[in-house]
């Protein structure tokens, strides 16, 4: 049977659903600590839950129709993989350890909470509007955020890494206080990479929710006459062309940049990378889309905001 739409690359969770993706990421973390404390997790995934369903003081629900609730949600079921894995691998040159293992979960969550609009915001219509610096705004909130869960101590260094999922600031100008830092924010931004380029609906979203965000952002064109400097494709046929050829600067930035972190998510499913299994299928289809520029030839249907309850554990 083909893989679902709305689940991941194992096709067993599903990643519209806050419990199920919460339930998968306790399993993991509890079979590495078996003692650990799950509570800061289950917050974190009620808290991710309520401000994308606008059920969080101080914010609008969530409205970018790509940076959404199952992109976060995807994302941090790959970040749990990959340290999993991590911690799994004979000759690692450390143990990350449950508290830098919730850290890590805590920063994947809101990765991309910088597209959320304050209530206070009468100049924004929509998230994506705030592309270009939705990293930077993230990182506040999780200043704040990490001081509310228990976490203060890593609140400065969290409003770091998660500019590792960012083009804000050059990777290796991040600064970070040791390795361990560095591993996390490398599996971060691996992460935000392979779980987004390996959902099995991933043409489909950039087609038709990816490349309105860019123009709202300034990335993309909104039309013929548009000339701003920010624009880098002229056209959705512009960006779905250029899709292969992004894939090729993510491999650069995934082994160059971010350390090859990918090889971790191998280590967890005991050898098979099945995130890369799924972006070669997308990126071999996107190659024949681009040689016949025919985007009709996109004819999966991503799951919807609101097909699942809004639940969690």
């Amino acid at each position: 049977m083909p893989r679902r739409n709305d689940y991941d690359v194992t096709d067993r969770v599903n990643t519209t659903d806050p419990a199920s993706v919460n339930g998968e990421v306790n399993r993991i973390f509890l079979e590495l600590y078996p003692k650990a404390s799950i509570h800061i997790l289950n917050r974190c995934f009620r808290d991710l839950a309520r401000l994308q369903a606008g059920d969080y003081p101080g914010y609008h629900a969530g409205d970018t129709s790509y940076h959404n609730l199952q992109h976060s949600l995807d994302v941090t079921l790959a970040m749990a993989r990959l340290m999993d894995g991590y911690e799994r691998t004979q000759d690692r040159s450390g143990e990350l350890g449950a508290r830098l293992f919730r850290f890590g979960i805590v920063i994947a969550l809101f990765h991309d909470i910088g597209y959320l609009r304050k209530f206070n915001d009468t100049r924004h219509k929509n998230g994506a509007e705030y592309t270009l610096k939705h990293v930077s705004r993230g990182a506040k909130f999780l200043e704040d955020y990490m001081n509310r869960i228990g976490m203060a101590e890593l609140a400065p260094i969290a409003s770091r890494l998660i500019h590792f999922t960012g083009y804000e600031k050059p990777i290796v100008k991040i600064d970070v206080p040791n390795l361990s830092f560095r591993l996390i924010g490398n599996m971060l931004g691996t992460a935000d990479i392979i779980a987004q380029m390996a959902d099995r609906c991933y043409l489909e979203k950039c087609r038709d929710r990816l490349y309105p965000e860019f123009v709202e952002g300034g990335l993309a064109a909104r039309d013929e006459t548009d000339r701003r400097a920010s624009v880098m494709f002229r056209s959705v046929e512009d960006m779905m062309d250029k899709t292969p050829r992004f894939y090729k600067n993510a491999t650069a930035r995934l082994n160059d940049q971010l350390g090859a972190a990918h090889g971790y998510a191998g280590k967890h499913f005991g050898g098979q990378n099945l995130y890369f299994d799924e972006i070669d299928k997308n990126m071999q289809y996107a190659s024949a889309v681009a040689e016949r520029h025919d985007l009709s030839l996109l004819r999966r249907e991503p799951p919807k905001p609101g097909d699942v309850p809004y639940q969690v554990l």
